[in-house]
């Protein structure tokens, strides 16, 4: 099997019950967070909670390398304010760790938000608009950088996420990943998640196999297909191109089916966790199989 399908299951309890709660959904991937996705600080991560993870992973039979942590929502490694960044800058590093201890090899965010407001009545609302986009970018890479480079010795991989471009959130262009990496001096360490919804959502179509194509056409060639470590599976609740981030269970969206069937049967997606976030996780099993029946022999 060269697909790899699961969800952004619970760690209720602790982390090494993710593995168990992937397992009931019948999941091959899985993604979860490793400490609370809405605080600043965690106790480090206990040896017997570390050990009882890697037993259940084994019991599981998912590899290391299908699993896509998530880090906390509260980082913005673009953060306008000094005091805010570097907050955000040494949490994250602590999500980096929280990782490598566990044996993860990547860990996915979301770039970051610029924060800036500029009224759309302001004759220079375009170039002020650019230019805060273009500072954060930056800033950006720049955190990046200095996270791998405090992380020298973990091989975990910084995945940036793909947003819908909800608010100041960046990375909802292609350009701006691509942006991203190009500033970052160890490529090896750094790699993309990309969400259909948020994809959707900025602009991509890719309901048809025409639209499909072209999208993933335009990703190779501004971004690179070789970065490409790991989906997140989700249809969508608003139109295409209307930059608002809200997922819908599978074919009840406006993608529908299609768009997955062409995912499931495409080689790019090979060995990466595709990993659903739809709205109802009592119905993630039954995606899971929906999806799996998607490959075409």
């Amino acid at each position: 099997m060269s697909k790899f399908v699961g969800a952004h299951v619970s760690v209720s309890g602790g982390v090494d019950n993710a593995p168990l709660n992937a397992m009931a959904i019948g999941a091959k991937a899985f993604a979860l967070f490793t400490k609370n996705q809405r605080q600043w600080v965690a106790k480090p991560l206990e040896s017997k909670t570390i050990d009882a993870f890697h037993k259940n992973l084994e019991t599981s039979g998912i590899l290391p390398k299908h699993i896509l942590p998530h880090d906390s929502y509260l980082i913005n490694l673009g953060h306008p304010e000094v005091e805010k960044l570097e907050k955000s800058r040494e949490a994250f590093i602590d999500e980096l760790e929280r990782c490598r201890v566990l044996g993860l090899d990547r860990l996915n965010f979301h770039p970051g938000s610029h924060l800036v407001k500029i009224a759309k009545k302001d004759p220079d609302y375009i170039d002020k608009l650019m230019k805060a986009e273009l500072d954060c970018l930056d800033v950006i890479a720049e955190s990046m950088n200095r996270a791998i480079d405090a992380t020298k010795d973990s091989n975990v991989k910084l995945v940036i996420e793909n947003t819908a471009g909800q608010g100041s959130n960046l990375g909802y262009k292609f350009e701006h990943l691509a942006h991203i990496i190009d500033k970052i001096e160890d490529k090896s360490r750094v790699g993309v998640c990309i969400d259909t919804c948020h994809m959707f959502t900025a602009g991509y179509d890719i309901r048809t196999r025409e639209t499909y194509d072209k999208t993933w056409n335009s990703f190779d060639s501004i971004v690179g297909n070789q970065y490409l470590m790991g989906m997140h599976i989700n249809d969508s609740k608003p139109k295409l191109g209307s930059r608002v981030d809200r997922h819908h269970s599978l074919g009840q969206g406006e993608i529908g089916w299609d768009a997955f069937k062409f995912i499931m049967n495409d080689a790019r997606m090979d060995d990466i966790p595709l990993v659903l976030e739809t709205i109802d996780e009592s119905i993630w099993a039954e995606e899971i199989k929906e999806l799996y029946a998607l490959i075409e022999n």
